[in-house]
Parts: structure tokens; sequence; C-alpha cells
């Protein structure tokens, strides 16, 4: 077991042999010398070298440096091998087993060399390599017994002297088998030399997609990478605003608790100074001489002052006197927004403010005073403007986009038709083929029952939609903004005009861009 572990080491990955001059690249695997130049020189033809094992690309054909090491541990493996291990084929008539040297044909015996001397010496018969019992039939002719010698190239058979004679292969052009086996050869070194090209051509291929799927997975770990380090940088960033914005509320809960605190005291004090006065009509209740009675100062008189003085402490907190919702709301909101915003252009990603540009709006499309929703509607009368659609119900922004990465969203109400678009200023806005439908500078997505883009069709889940444009890289992408977010569709061209939304609306739909 130890020595066929130790020879599987000791093959060559090519032949699957026992190395011979082995030598090796500088990605350390070892070969065969003739081995290893032939792999190479078919791939000379694709211009690209890499090893059989690891496919290691080398720019240049690599260097092969001999391992005399290697090379001394195979021949020791093999001297330590016995013979007949080699051959596993043993002389007809020796016991104990000696290994043979030869083989005959006619007798289907082996030889060792004792033996093959005296045959020889008795009959002219044709020997071969050591071959076993079975190996020895296979050269003989099936039906008639004799040695295989003419070869019939009309019936791709191996004859016997007799088949020539008699028989279905009688009056056949004939070769020698070494002629026929030369001719054979021939082609099957043609055959190799047709087919190491293009597999170079594979192997540079399958080197090629190793190396994209290498760049993917490694720009999928920076990728990774990077969106850890935004949301570690998130965290940090999150906890200035929440001590902003706690401070906030803090602030708003001391001063007005200090306030409610302040008119409690007041409250307190003049329920402490009534109490005083009522415990003492009280007592004057309970006087029984007239004249003290009436002595006494009329302490009722004196309460309509006290009751003035109280004033506004009625001991109830105005509606004024409570927490700032909207302020604690903004302050939130403010400093999220500011953390999106750096997080966005970190990202490289602009979120324009896009409007709707009125003078483009068909009659049939009616646009919102904030200049971002889109509705169909009935024909209106509209100044008349050279930009505007005359026959279909679209719209477009105001500005176009000429460069950078922009993302934006939009929302469809899920009635009728629409398309979400960019195109060019130059679309045509007079005739039909205005229609994002027709024209060809144009890239929409639709979206009714079913989305719509370069005949690809999609049922939709949820009413919102997000666009991505890298105007270099020349994508114009669009998602579903449902959970999770499923990308519907990219289109790809080298743009040559600055972009523009384009709005499509039909049978009452609305499309409105989110701020």
């Amino acid at each position: 077991m130890a020595s066929a572990e130790l020879r599987d080491e000791l093959d060559c990955s090519i032949c699957l042999s026992l190395y011979t001059d082995p030598v090796s690249l500088r990605c350390g695997h070892f070969f065969c010398r003739s081995c290893i130049v032939s792999a190479l020189d078919a791939q000379e033809a694709a211009g690209v070298y890499s090893c059989p094992d690891c496919r290691a690309q080398y720019p240049e054909r690599p260097t092969l440096e001999k391992n005399h090491k290697l090379e001394n541990i195979v021949e020791r493996f093999s001297s330590t091998q016995p013979e007949m291990e080699e051959t596993s084929i043993f002389c007809t008539y020796c016991d104990p087993p000696v290994p043979a040297v030869r083989s005959c044909l006619q007798c289907e015996t082996s030889l060792c060399g004792k033996h093959l001397t005296a045959h020889n010496k008795t009959l002219d018969h044709i020997l071969t390599e050591p071959t076993g019992s079975f190996g020895l039939k296979k050269k003989k002719c099936s039906l008639h017994q004799k040695v295989l010698e003419p070869y019939c190239p009309e019936d791709l058979a191996c004859l016997c002297a007799s088949c020539c004679l008699v028989g279905e292969h009688r009056g056949h052009q004939v070769e020698l088998l070494d002629e026929a086996s030369e001719k054979k050869k021939k082609k099957l070194r043609e055959y190799l030399d047709k087919q190491k090209p293009e597999k170079a051509e594979i192997q540079a291929r399958v080197q090629n997609l190793q190396d994209h799927k290498r760049r993917i997975q490694e720009k999928a770990s920076d990728k990774r990478k990077n969106v850890g380090n935004i949301f570690m940088d998130i965290k940090k960033k999150l906890e200035m605003p929440e001590k902003k914005v706690l401070s906030e509320v803090s602030r708003q809960e001391e001063k007005i608790v200090s306030q409610i605190s302040h008119q409690i005291q007041n409250l307190e004090k003049q329920e402490k100074e009534l109490s005083k006065k009522m415990h003492h009509v009280e007592e004057m209740c309970g006087v029984t001489d007239p004249i003290r009675l009436l002595q006494e100062s009329d302490i009722t008189e004196c309460s309509h002052g006290g009751e003035e003085d109280t004033g506004g402490d009625g001991g109830e907190v105005s509606s004024e006197e409570d927490l700032d919702e909207g302020l604690i709301s903004l302050t939130l909101h403010r400093s999220i927004w500011d953390i999106v915003t750096n997080v966005t252009s970190e990202l490289g990603v602009h979120v324009p403010d896009i409007l709707l540009d009125v003078d483009t709006a068909n009659e049939c499309v009616k646009i919102s005073e904030d200049l971002k929703t889109a509705t169909r509607s009935k024909e209106q009368e509209k100044p008349k403007s050279s930009g505007r659609f005359v026959i279909d119900p679209q719209v477009l922004s105001r500005c176009g986009l000429s460069s950078g990465r922009h993302y934006w969203e939009v929302e469809w109400n899920q009635i009728g038709r629409c398309g979400i678009g960019m195109c060019y200023p130059s679309i045509e806005k007079k005739g039909r083929p205005s229609s994002i439908d027709y024209n060809n500078i144009f890239w929409c997505f639709e979206t009714c029952g079913k989305y719509k883009a370069d005949n690809n069709s999609v049922k939709p889940k949820c009413p919102k939609h997000g666009v991505f444009l890298d105007y270099e890289a020349g994508r114009l992408s669009f998602y579903e903004l449902c959970d999770p977010i499923r990308h519907l569709h990219t289109f790809t061209a080298s743009f040559t005009e600055p972009l523009h939304v384009i709005f499509y609306v039909k049978d009452g739909a609305s499309v409105r861009i989110q701020s």
C-alpha cells in the first residue's frame, strides 16, 4: 500500500507514468520534461501559458527547472521494485517463475532469455514484447488462427494470409501492418496538431473564467468590507445626533418641568393662604359676641383682591407648555439626513432633485403644483410650446443628467399603464414616432399588469421603483422596491446627450417622483 501511494506521488500528471527527466514550474508542480514541453508548445498558438495542474498563468513561456533530487528518488524507487512487477509476464516453461523477455505469436508462449535462445535455434517465428495469453490471442486471426500480418484499409481490419486468399477480403488492396500503423500514427499526429490550438483556446477560456471568478470574489470581499466600514461609520455618526436629539428632549423637559414646578409652588402657596383664611372664617362663625364679630374686618371682601392676584396661575398647564415634537422630529430628521447625504456622497451616488417640465407635458397630462407628479387626465388647453408632446401622453424633466452616478425613486398609483425611463431631449415630440414604444433614443421600463422592457415581462409586486443611472458606464437600471429589492432590467448604451426623465401615463395612471 505504501509503495502504491509513493508511486502515485512520483507519477507525472500528464502521462501518468513515473517522472522522466523531471522539471518544475515556478508554481511548484513537476512534470516530465517532454510532457510539459509538448503542453507548452500546444499553448503557444494561443499566446497564453499556464500550469496544467493549477492553471497558474505566465505572461511568457516559463523556464523549466530540472529537479535532480526528484530524479534520484524516481531512480531509487524504480530500482527497488522487482523486475517481474514491471511486466507481470513470466516464462511459460520456468518454475519458479522467471520474467519473460519475449513472446512468440505462433507458439503463444512467453520466454525467458534461456528458453528464447533455444527457441530461436529451431524455429523462425514472430516474436513480440512480453504479452499475456489474451494479448497473444488478439494478435491472431480468430477465423484461421494465423498471425495477423496484412491490413485491409477498405474494411479497417487486420488480416492473416488466408483472409487475403479466401473469404470476404479476397481481392482487397492490403498493406503491411507496419506501413498501415505508420499511416494511422501520422493521421493521429495530424489530429493532435489540429486539436492542440482548440485545447489551448479552451484552456485559455477556462483560465479567463477562473480569473473573472477570482476578480468577482475579490470584488465581493472588498464590497463586504466597504459595507461593513460604512455601517460602522454610520453607527459612530449616529451617536452624535442621538445625543443631540436626547439633549433637545431633556432641555425641553427641564424647561417645561421647571415652569410647572414654579406653578405648583405658587398654587401651593395660594392654597396655604386660603386655608389660613378659611380657618379664621370658621373661628369667626363660632363667635357668640355680636359686637366682637362685627368689629372684626370683613375677610370676605378682602378675598376678592386675592382672587385677582392668582391671575393666570390657575394650576393648569397651557397648550404651549408641552414638548415641541416638531422641533424634536426636525432635529432628528436633519441629523439623519446629513448622515444619509454623507454616505451617499461617499458612495459616489447623487440624488437629483427632479422636477417635471410643464412646457413638455401633453395636453392629456396634468402636472402637480410641486412638479413631482404626472397624471393622465382629460385634455386641457395649454399654452403653445415647441417642446410639448403633441400626440402621446408624455412629459420630460426640466434638467438633464450628463455625467456621474444618480439614483431616484418613483411611485405608480397602480392604475392604467405607465412608462418610466430616460431619453435624449432631441426625442421627436410632434409625430407618432415620439412614443416611447417606438423611439430608439430612449430607455424605458413600462408597467401595467406586467413589467415590460426589451420583451422581458414580470408581474409587479409593489408600486415603488428605484432608478439608477451610471452615465459614464452607460448603464440604466430599474428596481422594484419590495422586500427584498428586485432587479427588473438594465439597459446598456454609450450615452451621447444629456438624459432627461420621461413619464408616459395612460388610462388614469399617475406617477410621482419621491422626494
